[in-house]
């Protein structure tokens, strides 16, 4: 079994191929270029490096939110693409559970926090000791709630995504229980994952034709939510 994996959720562009249970290319890039830009001339590079006819595929995943309204349309634009022209299915491969199969095998509790702005976070937490096991599925929520529940969960944390940086500095103050970051190997989101990931998801079936794949924003874009306040005070002027 062989699958394209593509992540574009956040700055991080990342493409990777798994056949098997084997991670045969990823290349992944953490930098000011929009995703236009790199994610093609990216998949083209594993294409000819591995000498790979992309009808071999069985599926391509990509990550399919939460995160960056514009990268997750790139992102779900270049699969349904490929997907169509290649006549393949989709995988939609949730970002926050992607980013917590970064650290397969933990004991510990896998907390991703991916920026949200005005302190609010993408999360979800995960036991991934004997695989994905969701205690809470991916949300948007405030980064002080997030912190309260896991000070009454008292289980050893550990936090992956950009919202790290912005968040390092209440987590050391605020949260009470252990916890720890992790390394710069395993804190990104990484098209490796998605794809693994989305290997076990397909193999349940869990798959949509290209046509039909979806982006889960979980929330309305920042466009969106300024136009709604617009017209409620238009409203309430009226």
């Amino acid at each position: 079994m062989k699958v394209l994996g593509i992540e574009s959720s956040s700055l991080v562009a990342s493409v990777a191929v798994v056949a098997d249970d084997i991670l045969t290319a990823e290349y992944t890039v953490n930098f000011k270029k929009t995703h236009s830009q790199t994610l093609l001339p990216m998949i083209d590079e594993i294409v000819n490096m591995l000498e790979l006819d992309l009808t071999s595929l069985d599926a391509i995943a990509v990550a399919g939110g939460p995160g960056s309204f514009t990268g997750l349309r790139i992102g779900g634009a270049t699969a349904k693409g490929l997907g169509l022209a290649l006549k393949k299915p989709l995988i939609h491969v949730p970002t926050v559970e992607a980013m917590a199969y970064n650290l397969w095998g933990s004991s510990a509790l896998v907390c991703p926090i991916m920026d949200a702005r005005r302190n609010q976070v993408y999360t979800g937490l995960y036991h991934v000791e004997k695989g994905l096991e969701a205690v809470k599925e991916q949300c948007a929520m405030d980064m002080g709630d997030l912190i309260r529940i896991l000070n009454s969960m008292e289980e050893k944390v550990i936090f992956l995504g950009d919202g790290v940086n912005v968040c390092r500095a209440q987590i050391e103050t605020e949260l009470k229980t252990e916890f720890c970051f992790a390394p710069a190997s395993h804190n990104r989101q990484r098209a490796a994952s998605v794809a693994a990931l989305g290997m076990e998801y397909y193999k349940k079936g869990m798959s949509v034709e290209a046509a039909a794949f979806v982006p889960d924003y979980l929330r309305k874009s920042q466009a969106e939510r300024e136009r709604e306040a617009k017209n409620d005070q238009m409203d309430a002027q009226r």
